[in-house]
């Protein structure tokens, strides 16, 4: 890729703001849908980063997204809030959310905080690891637009329904699980389309439920699991019992798609979020001595010929290091797309 698409990820932070501020999201907007669109790109997760500035910006201004909202607390007992997002970005609701599930934890061991009238919340690690640097393990479920087919099925049913767990390491960084109940996000297959890169095999199919490695037939996802994709698809009704049913919120096959044309009506989506605090359950210092013999064990153990063993996390942490020290190669839309919001929005070009 040219090198001059090569950006710093301080430059991308400060573009993202700029953008959000110049069509009129306020400024808890504009910090909580970068600092997620960030952590995506940092780690890795390009699906899931800044290649989403564009959509997100269209949602705003079309007023599918509020850019001004008030998030508040509008049910819940003892260790459980349920919180109405009015219709924000995903992230500003779920940060929310997730910030309270922490506070909540410390007073009673865990804390479950559910979010009304979300929307697209991008790389769910993204909240389940502030719960991870403040200590405490975090959960982080949502659902979204029917993408994925069931087992054996040829319709889209669930969306791709992120799970999410951090879980902190004493001196280390967190474990991190951050997976789509897809075999891939959708997003996947959109940034495959800009490259021109063929799918792996069993990740997507064609309308009428058939195997495809095209990105541009691929209509629908596969359920993570390959012949046992029936896992999958119950591990994203998981997701979605937590993050629609239990919420009031609108099941994945009855959201309106994220990609359109309708730019207007909010979406309806929920979220749930999760806080376990160990101490509530042993000894830190147990729990550190628990989760160091865990990691240094697998990641020591025998690996095949030319493989080798990591941990949740390990390949983002990597990606992370490295993108901090060299900066991030945009794939050509969303160099494109940057460079058409510059112009449009009076921005200083980032690329």
């Amino acid at each position: 890729m040219a090198a001059e698409q090569r950006v710093t990820l301080s430059r991308l932070d400060r573009f993202c703001r700029e953008a959000f501020a110049a069509i009129g999201a306020d400024a808890a907007t504009a910090d909580a849908a970068t600092r997620a669109m960030l952590h995506g790109t940092r780690l890795g997760v390009d699906s899931h980063g800044i290649r989403l500035l564009p959509h997100y910006l269209q949602a705003l201004e079309g007023g599918r997204l509020n850019r001004a909202p008030v998030v508040k607390r509008v049910g819940g007992a003892g260790a459980v809030e349920v919180l109405d997002a009015d219709n924000a970005h995903g992230a500003v609701g779920t940060y929310r959310a997730m910030e309270r599930a922490v506070e909540l934890a410390r007073d009673f061991g865990l804390g479950a905080v559910a979010v009304r009238d979300s929307s697209h919340f991008g790389p769910a690690g993204a909240y389940s690891i502030e719960a991870a640097r403040a200590g405490f393990i975090g959960f982080t479920f949502c659902n979204s637009d029917s993408f994925v087919r069931l087992h054996d099925g040829a319709m889209r049913f669930h969306g791709t329904n992120p799970i999410s767990v951090a879980v902190p390491v004493a001196g280390d960084d967190p474990w991190l699980l951050d997976m789509a109940t897809s075999a891939v996000p959708y997003n996947r297959v959109q940034l495959y389309r800009s490259l021109g890169v063929e799918l792996p095999e069993g990740v997507a199919s064609d309308t009428a439920g058939i195997d495809t490695r095209d990105p541009e037939v691929a209509d629908m996802l596969a359920p993570v699991g390959a012949a046992f994709g029936f896992k999958g698809a119950a591990l994203a009704g998981v997701a979605e019992i937590l993050s629609a049913v239990l919420t009031g919120m609108k099941l994945s096959f009855d959201i309106l798609p994220m990609a359109g044309p309708d730019f207007s009506t909010p979406r309806g989506i929920g979220a749930f979020t999760l806080a376990l605090n160990p101490d509530a359950f042993l000894d830190r210092a147990a729990f550190d001595a628990g989760m160091r013999r865990y990691m240094t064990v697998l990641r020591e153990s025998p690996a095949r010929s030319g493989a080798r063993v990591m941990a949740p996390g390990d390949r983002e942490w990597r990606v992370a290091a490295e993108r901090d020290r060299d900066g991030v190669s945009l794939d050509p839309a969303t160099a494109e797309a940057f460079r058409e919001l510059s112009a449009r929005l009076g921005l200083s070009p980032v690329v």
